[in-house]
């Protein structure tokens, strides 16, 4: 029991104080007993073991074992403590050996963190709820986005085609030199028109991706954005071919181009270098371009929605996103990830 002068700030102490001895509890503050719903007189003399859930009575007198043996002098862990309403609290000790009349003991103190164990428990839920919403709205995006490149490339598409093929025949049946120009003219609009429906479909949705696999898919795009761009672009190796599922191809594609199009926004570079390498279980895909960089604490840099998505989809992945940037030191964007299917289910 603590000594006079100090048994007033031991009593009034926010933090419960407690002394262990042959496995009871000679002395608690009132702080400590009622974090189970007990007074001091009601828990004093009352065993360890009848204070903690029946699935944590071995972990707990363990640490107190090894404490009272002087294996360890001193532990500090988030304990279960039994309520006497049944429910179990969450308590932060640290505890130590010491000598109370003479004899081994424990002597500690703890502080009630169930409320913040049961916060954390929901922010933790709240957070996996918030990524499976987030990977089914990316699946449902993913059909939509091929769904619309389909109708882009066969409906518009076949129309321009077929407008190209009757503004030709115009152009052959006429006679007056002032309609050939301007179907000529017109013809000239219709294949420019038709590129573009071909650029917006394959952006939407590669058909490398779907018929010759990721590597080829990401060497395509990665050709149309130099020539677009007119930066140098390289890939390392040139060709490359990985056997992946196709939400997994898709996600690790759609990567690369959002960071393709943040060098193109945003970095003012001058080249991009695409590296990709792989072992027996993992893979690595790096874009690294030679533009401003930016600070990593940029606040709006870490709350971009391209970021945000492109770190979801690799969380999607079992996999990791890294960006190292530094103000004119260019940025890298590193994606590591699996080969195994991710744990994450797919319908």
């Amino acid at each position: 029991m603590p000594s006079v002068p100090f048994r007033g700030i031991v009593e009034q102490s926010v933090a419960g104080v407690y002394i262990l001895q042959d496995e009871h509890f000679q002395y608690t503050n009132a702080t400590f007993a009622g974090m189970a719903g007990y007074s001091t007189d009601e828990v004093l003399g009352k065993p360890l073991r009848d204070c903690v859930p029946g699935y944590y009575v071995g972990e707990v007198m363990e640490r107190y074992k090894r404490r009272i043996s002087g294996e360890v002098k001193s532990m500090h862990f988030v304990t279960h403590g039994l309520h006497r309403d049944g429910n179990v609290v969450h308590i932060d000790v640290h505890g130590q050996a010491m000598q109370f009349r003479g004899r081994p003991a424990v002597v500690g103190v703890g502080v009630n963190v169930t409320g913040q164990i049961q916060r954390d428990a929901e922010l933790l839920e709240s957070r996996h709820e918030y990524r499976e919403l987030a990977s089914r709205l990316n699946t449902m995006r993913e059909q939509q986005r091929a769904e619309y490149a389909r109708e882009v490339h066969d409906v518009l598409g076949g129309l321009l085609t077929s407008m190209k093929l009757d503004v030709g025949r115009i152009a052959r049946r006429s006679r007056s030199s002032a309609i050939r120009g301007i179907a000529c003219d017109l013809n000239a609009l219709l294949v420019e028109a038709i590129d573009n429906v071909r650029e917006l479909s394959e952006s939407m949705r590669p058909q490398a991706l779907d018929h010759l696999g990721l590597g080829a898919a990401i060497a395509s795009h990665l050709k149309r954005f130099r020539e677009r761009s007119e930066l140098r672009a390289s890939l390392q190796p040139p060709e490359f071919d990985i056997d992946l599922p196709r939400w997994r191809s898709i996600a690790v594609f759609r990567i690369f181009q959002e960071a393709l199009t943040n060098v193109a926004r945003h970095a003012r570079a001058t080249g991009v270098t695409v590296r990709f390498r792989r072992s027996d279980t993992a893979f690595w895909l790096e874009i690294e371009d030679d533009g401003i960089g930016f600070s990593a604490g940029v606040p709006a840099m870490r709350q971009s929605l391209g970021l945000i998505s492109m770190r979801e989809r690799a969380y999607e992945l079992g996999g990791t996103l890294t960006i190292d940037s530094a103000p004119r030191f260019g940025t890298r964007v590193t994606l590591h990830a699996p080969i195994v299917q991710s744990p994450l289910v797919r319908t």
